[in-house]
């Protein structure tokens, strides 16, 4: 497994779209759409394909520095993170990467801090190559609000992934508030699951409902006895009084059945985990479930009291797009 298939097991990228997140400035993007720079799929190169200003790439890309300085941008997260590293991507820029980079965080109200917003440089200068691909673990305490890359001087970077854990703060949600405790905004994350062949487990805690089959958790087909599992952490402890599991656009390929453990506490690798999982207490029985359909339980889950991680479980095989655990934050387990 490599290092970056390592990091999504611990950390997600906090710039992803669907967090809210988005490149608010760019001090030039004539070449390549400063939005791109965080889509959420991996660069592409199209032979062939240009646009008005000349080849189109897929990344961010400023023009050919004629006077001094340096070229940068601004990511703001759509939810404040603990950043725990950067991925910096510059797949298919060959002659035009640039050949160092430094990144920078803040936390900060403004829509576009300035350079009086308290910048912290996280990073050093760094020593970028062409179609190439690094990972930079960084050291930094406190929430970030904002991320900000330089170039030096010019050129393209497909992505960047700022991988990190959400900081809820949950001194804001009333003691009464009911909640999906294992939303990606709250905090909620996919642990290790069995089988990802064709999508991943973090997408069962993503916001919204799938957009299609890719935007969920599926597995291969099982051709051996047994059935798939997924463990998944949720943002803070709390008493679950509501499941959904929601099969959207799993049609000819959705799970005939599923059940959910869960556990107050677990510690260790997240195969360490997995394997503590087996153990864990039904949260809710056997329970049918029907192709491209939102399931409801209420009725008959267990009560186990506050809990901190699930194992979802189904069988055989297929996809489910998302995974919704309703309940009340349980004040013992805030900041566990």
């Amino acid at each position: 497994m490599s290092r970056f298939d390592d990091l999504r097991r611990h950390h997600i990228d906090l710039a992803q779209p669907r967090l809210g997140s988005e490149v608010v400035y760019a001090t030039d993007d004539f070449f390549a759409e400063k939005s791109r720079l965080i889509d959420p799929s991996d660069p592409v190169f199209l032979p062939g394909k240009y646009d008005d200003n000349g080849k189109w790439m897929d990344g961010w890309e400023s023009r050919r520095k004629r006077m001094p300085g340096h070229d940068w941008c601004v990511v703001r997260l759509g939810v404040p993170g603990l950043v725990a590293g950067f991925e910096v991507d510059t797949s298919h820029f060959t002659g035009n990467y640039p050949p160092g980079a430094e990144i920078e965080v803040c936390s900060s109200d403004a829509a576009v801090p300035d350079d009086q917003a308290g910048w912290t440089n996280v990073t050093g200068r760094l020593a970028l190559n062409g179609d190439d691909r690094i990972y930079v673990p960084i050291a930094h305490d406190g929430p970030v609000t904002h991320v900000r890359l330089h170039i030096f001087p010019d050129g393209g970077v497909a992505r960047l992934r700022i991988w990190g854990r959400v900081a809820k703060d949950w001194s804001t949600v009333p003691d009464d508030a009911r909640i999906d405790l294992l939303a990606m905004e709250n905090g909620g994350r996919g642990i290790l699951a069995n089988n990802e062949h064709y999508g991943r487990v973090e997408n069962l805690t993503a916001p919204g409902r799938g957009i299609n089959m890719g935007d969920g958790w599926e597995t291969r087909r099982r051709r051996e006895p047994g059935h798939d599992w997924a463990v998944l952490e949720l943002g803070t402890s709390g008493r679950i009084d509501e499941v959904v599991v929601d099969t959207a656009h799993f049609k000819g390929n959705y799970p005939d059945r599923c059940f959910l453990q869960a556990s107050a506490n677990a510690e260790g690798s997240p195969e360490e985990i997995a394997a503590q999982a087996e153990g864990w207490p039904l949260l809710l029985g056997e329970s049918k479930l029907e192709a491209d359909t939102i399931h409801v339980f209420r009725d008959g889950l267990a009560d186990l009291g506050p809990v901190r991680f699930v194992r979802l479980i189904i069988i055989p095989d297929g996809g489910v797009s998302r995974l919704r655990l309703f309940g009340r934050v349980s004040l013992g387990g805030i900041g566990s």
